[in-house]
């Protein structure tokens, strides 16, 4: 296999996950609004910056599985419960 196969192997795994990021992502900011907490507001609870809350609820970045279960018992919800969203609605 050469590089660009390589690449374009690489590319299409990344794009196969990003799906359950970005529904965990819209799960957040749901439950981060209906909760009135500000993006600066719930990145000084985790440790992180508003920037980097904002990026993850656009999906530009992913959230890791530690930082998800920090997100969670941050808005006091189940892991599930990021994954509940139906993006086709």
């Amino acid at each position: 296999m050469n590089n660009d196969e390589k690449g374009k192997k690489e590319k299409f795994a990344s794009e196969a996950q990003a799906p359950s990021t970005n529904t965990s992502a819209h799960g957040m900011r749901e439950q981060r609004l209906a909760l009135s907490i500000s993006q600066e507001q719930f990145g000084r609870k985790l440790g992180v910056s508003f920037q980097q809350i904002k990026k993850y609820e656009s999906g530009k970045n992913r959230v890791r599985a530690a930082r998800l279960f920090m997100i969670c018992k941050a808005l006091n919800v189940s892991l599930s419960s990021m994954f509940e969203h139906d993006p086709t609605k």
